[in-house]
C-alpha cells in the first residue's frame, strides 16, 4: 500500500512540475501564437523581473520573447537600457488587441510608449512582427497563464 501511494505521489509531482515550463533565466514561460507562429514567452511576474526584462543578454532565439502583464490598461513605457539587441514591442489591450507596435534600438534609454492604453507588452526580436504581418488592430489569442497573473505585480514606473 505504501509503495503504491509513493508511486502515485511521484507521478503527481512529475505531472505538476511539467505544467509550468521555465526558461534558462528561470522565469516561467507560456506558449502563445502570434501571426500564425508559436512563441515561447518568458513571463516577467515580479517587479524585479519586469524591471530587468531582457537586459544583459546577448541574443534571443527567434521563437522566444517576453510578455509583461499589468493589472489594467494604461499607457506603458519601456526602454532598452543594457539590452544588447534590437526588439519589436507589441502593446495589447485587455482583450489581446494590438494597440501599438514599435521597434526599439539596443541600449536606447529613451522611453518607447504605447500609443493607447495597454495591459500587455510583448517583446520579440526586431523584424519578427513585420515578418508575420502583425499590425495594429489584430487580436492575438492570449494564453490562460498571462490572464491569470495580471494582478500579481505590475511594472513599477520608471
Amino acid at each position: 500500500m505504501k509503495s503504491t501511494l509513493a508511486r502515485i505521489a511521484l507521478i503527481l509531482a512529475w505531472g505538476f512540475a511539467g505544467c509550468e515550463q521555465k526558461s534558462p533565466s528561470g522565469l516561467p514561460t507560456v506558449k502563445m501564437e502570434i501571426g500564425g507562429r508559436n512563441f515561447n514567452l518568458e513571463v516577467a511576474r515580479t517587479a524585479a523581473d519586469q524591471d530587468k526584462g531582457l537586459m544583459d543578454r546577448d541574443s534571443l532565439p527567434d521563437d522566444h520573447g517576453m510578455i509583461f502583464i499589468f493589472p489594467d490598461d494604461e499607457i506603458r513605457s519601456f526602454w532598452m537600457k543594457n539590452v544588447h539587441f534590437p526588439l519589436d514591442i507589441l502593446f495589447l489591450d485587455s482583450a489581446g488587441r494590438v494597440v501599438s507596435f514599435h521597434q526599439m534600438r539596443p541600449y536606447d534609454e529613451n522611453n518607447t510608449s504605447s500609443d493607447y492604453p495597454a495591459r500587455y507588452a510583448i517583446e520579440l526580436n526586431k523584424g519578427i512582427a513585420d515578418q508575420l504581418g502583425v499590425k495594429v488592430g489584430d487580436e492575438l489569442p492570449l494564453p490562460p497563464a498571462p490572464r491569470a497573473t495580471t494582478q500579481e505585480s505590475p511594472l513599477r514606473p520608471r
